[in-house]
C-alpha cells in the first residue's frame, strides 16, 4: 500500500536520524495513528492525524499522498486533488502520486487535467497509452486517438480492448470508410486471421457492399477451406445468388458445427425453414438436417419447425416439435394452448384432457383451457366432468362472442349426453342467439 520510496524515508525499526529531528517520536505516533484509523476505515480521523504530521514536517510527500487517498474514500475529490498535487510537487517523478492525481481528475471529470497527467504517466509505463487513447476519445480528439491506437497495434499487435476503442471512434464519427480500410489493411498483412475477415465481411454487408462481402467470404473459404464460421456469411450470399445447393451445403456446415454458437445456429435454421416454406421441393433436405442437429435445440428453433410443419399440413410433426417446447418451457401458455388444440384436432383426447387439467392449475383464469377440457371430457364420455369445467370456465369469458358460443354448444352437448334435455336445449338456444347476433 505504500510507495516504494517510503521505506527509504522513515525506518520504524530504529530511531530515525533524518530531518524529523527532535519531534520524531511525536511524528511517528501521529503517523501510526493515521495508518491505524485508515485501516479501520475511520478516514476523517486518519486525515486529522496526517494533518498533525504535516504540521511537524511538511516536506514528506507520502503524507500528502496518504491524505489524498483518505479524501478520495470520503469522496472529497477537490481536497484529494490538492493533496495529490502537493505530493507530486514534492516528488514529480513518482508514478504512484501521478496515478492517484489522475484518478482524482477523472472523478471530477476534469478531462483536460487528466490528459496532461496521463501523458506524464505514459513516460513511466506504456500501459497508460490506452488510458490516453480513451481520454482523447472523450475529448473528441479522434485523430490523436487513432494515431495512438495504430502505434500500439504496430508495436503490440491487435487486441480486443483497443479494437473496442477504435470502433467507438468509427461509431462516433460515422467513418465507415476508414473502418473498412483498417480491416482491409489487416487482411493484407495477416490473411490467416479469420476473425478480421469475418468483421470485414460484416462491415461490407452493413454498408451495402454485398459483392465485396461475398468476394471476401469466398476468399476466406479459399484461404481456409476448413473454416466453419465463414459459412455464416456464405449461406446468405448463396441464397441471394440463387445458388441453392451451395446455400444448403453452407447451412448444413453451420448447423452441425461444434464451434458455432447455438443462437447463430438458430438464426440459420430459421432461415432454412423459411426457405423450405417457399421452396417445398427442398423439404427432404430440411428433414435430413434436423435429424443431424443435436437434440438440444432452442425454443425458437423448435417453434419455427412446428409452425413450418403446421403450414405444410403435417399436424403430427408440428405437435412433436411443440411438445418439445413444452418440455423446455412448461409455463409457456401460448405453446401449451397450441399443443392442447392440436391434440384435440388429432383426437388425442386423453392427452388433451390431462394437459388442459394441468394447465388450469397454472392459469386458472384462462377460459380456453376449460373449453378444451370440456371438449376432451365430452369425447371421453365423461359429460359430468365436462359440464362442471365448462360452467366454471364460461364465467371467465369476456367480450369474446365466438368463444362464448363454443362454450354454450359444448354445454348443450354435455347435458344432452346426461339426458338433461331441458338444460341442453337452453344452452343450444343461447348458442343460436349469439350466432344469429354475429
Amino acid at each position: 500500500m505504500f510507495p516504494q520510496n517510503f521505506s527509504a524515508q522513515v525506518d520504524f525499526n530504529q530511531r530515525p536520524n533524518d530531518d524529523l529531528g527532535i519531534v520524531e517520536d511525536q511524528f511517528q505516533e501521529y503517523f501510526f495513528e493515521a495508518i491505524k484509523q485508515k485501516g479501520i476505515e475511520n478516514y476523517q480521523k486518519s486525515i486529522d492525524a496526517l494533518l498533525k504530521c504535516i504540521e511537524l514536517d511538511d516536506e514528506k510527500p507520502v503524507l500528502f499522498y496518504e491524505l489524498g487517498k483518505n479524501h478520495m474514500q470520503l469522496k472529497n475529490f477537490g481536497a484529494a486533488e490538492d493533496a495529490f498535487k502537493e505530493a507530486v510537487s514534492l516528488e514529480p517523478q513518482n508514478e504512484w502520486f501521478l496515478d492517484e492525481l489522475y484518478g482524482a481528475y477523472l472523478q471530477q471529470s476534469e478531462m483536460k487535467k487528466a490528459l496532461k497527467t496521463v501523458r506524464q504517466l505514459v513516460e513511466f509505463h506504456p500501459d497508460y497509452k490506452q488510458d490516453l487513447a480513451s481520454l482523447y476519445i472523450r475529448l473528441e480528439k479522434y485523430n490523436d486517438a487513432l494515431e495512438l491506437l495504430d502505434e500500439m497495434d504496430a508495436k503490440l499487435g491487435y487486441s480486443k480492448d483497443r479494437d473496442y476503442l477504435r470502433n467507438q471512434i468509427y461509431n462516433l464519427t460515422g467513418d465507415d470508410k476508414e473502418r473498412i480500410e483498417n480491416l482491409e489493411e489487416r487482411v493484407k498483412t495477416n490473411p490467416e486471421d479469420e476473425s478480421t475477415y469475418l468483421r470485414l465481411i460484416f462491415r461490407y454487408s452493413e454498408t451495402g457492399e454485398t459483392d465485396k462481402a461475398f468476394n471476401a467470404a469466398k476468399k476466406l473459404e479459399e484461404l481456409n477451406p476448413d473454416s466453419q464460421l465463414v459459412h455464416l456469411a456464405l449461406y446468405k450470399f448463396y441464397l441471394d445468388a440463387e445458388e441453392t445447393d451451395k446455400a444448403i451445403q453452407s447451412m448444413k456446415i453451420v448447423l452441425t458445427s461444434p464451434v458455432i454458437k447455438p443462437e447463430a445456429k438458430t438464426k440459420v435454421l430459421n432461415d432454412f425453414v423459411k426457405f423450405v416454406s417457399a421452396n417445398p421441393e427442398y423439404e427432404s433436405e430440411l428433414i435430413e438436417i434436423t435429424s443431424l442437429i443435436s437434440e438440444d435445440k432452442s425454443v425458437k428453433t423448435l417453434t419455427e419447425l412446428g409452425q413450418y410443419h403446421l403450414q405444410m399440413g403435417d399436424k403430427e410433426k408440428a405437435l412433436n416439435y411443440f411438445e418439445e417446447v413444452v418440455k423446455q418451457e412448461p409455463k409457456n401458455f401460448n405453446i401449451i394452448k397450441d399443443v392442447m388444440l392440436l391434440n384435440l384436432d388429432l383426437k388425442n383426447f386423453k392427452r388433451a384432457e390431462k394437459l388442459s387439467a394441468e394447465a388450469i392449475e397454472l392459469f386458472p383464469a384462462q377460459p380456453v383451457l376449460y373449453l378444451a377440457n370440456g371438449v376432451a371430457n365430452t369425447n371421453l364420455n365423461k359429460p359430468k366432468v365436462a359440464a362442471k369445467n365448462l360452467e366454471i370456465g364460461v364465467d371467465y369469458v369476456i367480450d369474446d362472442t365466438k368463444m362464448l358460443t363454443d362454450f354454450y354448444k359444448q354445454l348443450s352437448q354435455a347435458y344432452k349426453m346426461m339426458n338433461n334435455i331441458k338444460k341442453s336445449e337452453t344452452f343450444a338456444k343461447k348458442a343460436q342467439a349469439l350466432s344469429n347476433g354475429q
